[in-house]
């Protein structure tokens, strides 16, 4: 399993970037990001960053990363998941439209 990371890019040498990750400088790819800028926020799978994210959408990833950490180490998660706790499961836009017309099989 890949956990992905949201990283803020410092900083950007062709298809390079430099983040701050805790207390260390690391390297991101970002050749699949083109359009990343200094003070976005990346998504980064393996060193690579996949997609811009909003910095709210870093932060909801980070308290869900440091709410699993606690609960791993048997802690609480406090409300680390409070985006998602509260929210009804959500069939995908194809399938609903399938139930909406009465549809049992896809």
């Amino acid at each position: 399993m890949c956990i992905g990371l949201p990283l803020r890019i410092d900083a950007i040498d062709g298809i390079a970037g430099t983040a701050r990750e805790d207390d260390r400088t690391v390297l991101v790819d970002l050749s699949l990001t083109p359009d990343a800028r200094p003070g976005d926020w990346v998504l980064t799978f393996l060193g690579a960053a996949r997609e811009v994210i909003s910095a709210e959408t870093a932060q909801k990833i980070s308290a869900a990363l440091a709410g699993l950490r606690a609960a791993m180490q048997g802690g609480d998660p406090g409300d680390a998941f409070a985006d998602i706790d509260a929210r009804a499961p959500a069939l995908p836009p194809h399938l609903q439209a399938a139930l909406d017309a009465g549809k049992a099989q896809g």
